[in-house]
């Protein structure tokens, strides 16, 4: 039996669009051999009375892409989902089943591919690199596609801070995201954008955090998104009196992330306080990088 675990991740950072990401140590894991001769799911933890338990699971169908590439087809697959990451809020719950679907996969054929193909087959079923590129090999990630291949730096998270993430009660699918987003942008933006990323990227390898609110602001997705999470205001309003260098939306949301710094103990309780009045729930968790991205084992 082959075990999978891989981190949830909050990508674009604010301005990183579609190439920005980081891993944290909120993980799903899959449990998954070669069994019998039929298909066997079994899902615990988040989404578990909705995530299919059938050929179109996307742990599943993902190992199948695997599969399909070195020629491989077991008889039957038993597997369990142990899962800790919300789905839909935005934690790149999509990535960590496309990333661990395949390296459970590569596995069980005997490691037949290596990290790049590994990396252009979850790219090319995820549709960008800003989850499944953190997911896979961990750390904060810069990514882009040159024709069909993935360029990607891996950097280390910066000592002293930390990050705190904002929870909903409600889902927001990455469809819904992308709909609200305008076909074109002014030239004003994209440059915003690209001074911003800049300074952001800058910032974490210098390990400076005196400028990350302003380099975490966004001109080409989150002003879009913002009308589809309530109290959004409030948060970053509360999110910064309360200590936050920088807050940024996870993903296309609708979870929030602060960046705080190392020494700040007192931000989840006051921030818990802010949104006990609001009527929708919102958990509010401190988590840690993870620098090593999806590991596999054998049980």
């Amino acid at each position: 039996m082959v075990r999978v675990k891989v981190p949830a991740t909050t990508a674009n950072i604010g301005p990183g669009f579609d190439c920005l990401g980081i891993a944290i140590d909120i993980y799903n894991t899959i449990e998954v051999e070669e069994y019998g001769e039929e298909l066997y799911i079994k899902v615990v933890g988040e989404g578990c009375n909705e995530v299919p338990c059938d050929q179109t699971n996307l742990v599943y169908s993902s190992m199948q892409k695997v599969f399909d590439v070195v020629g491989y087809r077991p008889k039957g697959i038993r597997m369990t989902l142990i899962n800790e990451i919300p789905v839909a809020r935005g934690l790149g719950s999509s990535a960590a089943c496309i990333v661990g679907g395949m390296v459970a996969a590569n596995a069980l054929t005997g490691f037949r591919l290596g990290l790049h193909e590994l990396l252009k087959l979850a790219v090319q079923a995820d549709g960008h690199p800003d989850n499944v590129v953190p997911a896979l090999v961990g750390g904060m990630t810069a990514a882009c596609l040159e024709g069909e291949e993935v360029l990607y730096v891996k950097m280390d998270p910066p000592p002293g801070i930390k990050l705190a993430v904002m929870i909903p009660d409600f889902e927001l699918s990455t469809v819904q995201a992308r709909q609200v987003l305008p076909d074109a942008i002014p030239v004003k933006d994209a440059v915003f954008n690209i001074s911003r990323t800049a300074i952001l990227v800058a910032s974490f390898l210098t390990g400076r955090s005196e400028m990350l609110a302003v380099a975490t602001q966004d001109r080409l997705h989150q002003p879009y998104r913002k009308a589809l999470i309530p109290h959004w205001d409030d948060i970053f309003f509360y999110a910064g009196k309360w200590g936050a260098k920088g807050v940024f939306l996870s993903g296309s949301g609708p979870a929030l992330v602060a960046i705080l710094d190392e020494g700040n103990v007192t931000f989840i309780d006051r921030m818990k306080e802010a949104v006990s009045a609001f009527q929708e729930r919102w958990e509010i968790r401190m988590v840690d990088f993870c620098r090593n991205g999806a590991e596999v084992s054998r049980i």
